[in-house]
């Protein structure tokens, strides 16, 4: 298992190496062979990782394994740890598989677009970084995957650079997830302070040993403020701006990042903080609260939309809202089980409908848009840059 983990998490790594430091000079299939072939190794071993942990003898226990020491600063220690329990193992399955199927999408549709090798280098180190997040074993190092996929939805959000309304939507959610990261780090901190370790193996076997009401005030206030965190990473209100805005992004992007994977984050964070909540009421009813108020809000909302990509997001803030409400109520199998189902359906929705606006060059109310593939611009970037000036002196004319 210890092999198999490694061999998840390397290839999405190399790949992004690969294609971000040589993919210029690339043709467009070498560069999706490295990427489509990296997401696909990826998935294979997370595959192979959970056909070995649920055959096990026995009774599969969390299989935690440290590789070397990371962070020492006299009582702190943070070692490069991973981390593989049922949770993970249904996290890594979902990531990979979603995403695969994403960069195999992501061939076609990005094929005449500017910047391909960047894409892909940005697809798979998002990967990379959602696979540490969700395999690792201790807080600091799931803090590094949590600002890796905040740092590589910023960038695949604003990969239209040269449009504003790109980079501005880029730019508003990096700034505001770093609100919800404050209550990370807090909670993280407090955490530290109140065991004296940041390692989930022992943090959840100290807190099995207590009785309830024992460190109460502490974990509520911890669980509060993990739940800021993923508020803000899992677009909850009031910190829910961020994620119609991302739809600026290529459709593969919003397929990815913003209905199957990241914005699923937040919820996995409480998932897996679940002995955390359950030592802590009044932060586990404030969770199903603000769940309950975003799932009926988001929706309402997306009623009056007439962009079809913005009316899938409010749908996805929606939808997040209750598994929210579903990890609140106590039940946390219950809201992962929505995080996987919803990972699928969504991401099918988005690239549905990422086929169908490129059709009607991104019609709204029966009025073409200006934007992505319909944009001026771009279709000189594409033909004029190719020595197809005829196509675009037609297309003029």
């Amino acid at each position: 298992m210890e092999l198999l983990l490694l061999l998840i998490l390397i290839p999405p790594l190399a790949g992004a190496f690969l294609n971000g430091v040589f993919g210029r000079r690339f043709p467009h299939a070498l560069v999706s062979v490295l990427a489509c072939g990296a997401s696909g190794l990826a998935t294979l071993f997370a595959l192979l990782a959970a056909w070995t942990y649920s055959h096990s003898p026995t009774d599969p226990v969390p299989f935690v394994h440290s590789y070397f020491t990371w962070i020492e600063s006299g009582p702190f220690r943070a070692d490069f740890t991973l981390y593989y329990d049922r949770l993970t193992l249904v996290m890594t399955v979902t990531v990979t598989v979603v995403s695969f199927l994403i960069h195999l999408y992501s061939r076609g549709y990005m094929e005449h677009e500017g910047g391909y090798y960047r894409f892909f280098a940005y697809l798979n180190l998002f990967l990379f970084m959602m696979l540490t997040l969700v395999t690792a074993g201790n807080y600091p190092l799931m803090f590094v995957g949590w600002e890796g996929v905040g740092l590589c939805s910023y960038l695949l959000i604003g990969f239209y650079f040269p449009r504003k309304s790109a980079s501005d939507a880029g730019k508003k959610a990096f700034i505001v997830t770093r609100i919800g990261d404050v209550g990370f780090t807090l909670a993280v901190t407090l955490i530290f302070w109140t065991f004296g370790s940041v390692d989930f193996s022992y943090v959840f076997a100290r807190l099995n040993e207590v009785t309830p009401g024992y460190f109460q005030a502490p974990l509520t206030a911890a669980g509060l403020l993990f739940f800021l965190g993923a508020a803000g990473k899992s677009a909850q209100l009031p910190l829910y701006v961020w994620l119609p805005d991302a739809m600026e992004g290529p459709t593969p992007v919003s397929a990815l990042i913003h209905a199957a994977t990241m914005v699923t984050a937040g919820v996995y964070l409480v998932a897996r903080s679940s002995i955390i909540y359950a030592h802590a009421p009044m932060a586990l009813a404030a969770v199903g609260a603000v769940g309950v108020l975003t799932a009926f809000f988001a929706a309402t909302i997306a009623l009056t939309q007439n962009d079809l990509k913005r009316m899938l997001a409010y749908s996805t803030i929606s939808q997040l809202g209750y598994m929210f409400v579903g990890c609140g109520a106590g039940v946390f199998a219950a809201g992962i089980f929505h995080l996987v189902t919803h990972a699928f359906f969504k991401s099918l929705l988005f690239l549905a409908a990422g086929s169908v606006m490129r059709r009607t060059q991104h019609a709204k109310d029966g009025k073409p848009s200006a934007q992505d593939a319909g944009d001026l611009g771009h279709f000189f970037h594409r033909h004029v840059g190719h020595q197809r000036c005829p196509d675009a002196l037609r297309v003029l004319q």
